[in-house]
């Protein structure tokens, strides 16, 4: 079975979910937040700084401090966010495409 290609956008937020060990609801806190993945890195380094919290930690109390509340109600993974988000695509299209006949 072939394996999807995802966009860069996308790629990028499963790679740092494998790279920095996030959940799914934590990568998903993430973009809410609107952090950018690229620059986890920066944020993940509490061994080499002991005084910053560990990636996860870090993420989970920003949210808590702008939600206020410990984690989303509904948690998709990024995979199924970027399938839904096609399917609406080409529901439009559809929808465009039989209005102009």
């Amino acid at each position: 079975m072939k394996k999807m290609a995802f966009p860069p956008k996308v790629q990028c937020w499963i790679d740092a979910r494998k790279r920095f060990h996030l959940s799914r609801a934590q990568i998903q806190m993430a973009r809410e937040l609107g952090l950018n993945p690229k620059k986890f890195g920066s944020l993940a380094n509490h061994k080499e700084e002991p005084w910053k919290v560990q990636l996860s930690d870090f993420i989970e109390t920003l949210y808590l401090k702008q939600f206020s509340k410990l984690q989303p109600d509904d948690v998709r993974t990024i995979e199924q966010l970027y399938d839904l988000q096609e399917a609406k695509k080409t529901v439009r299209k559809d929808n465009k495409l039989s209005n102009e006949i």
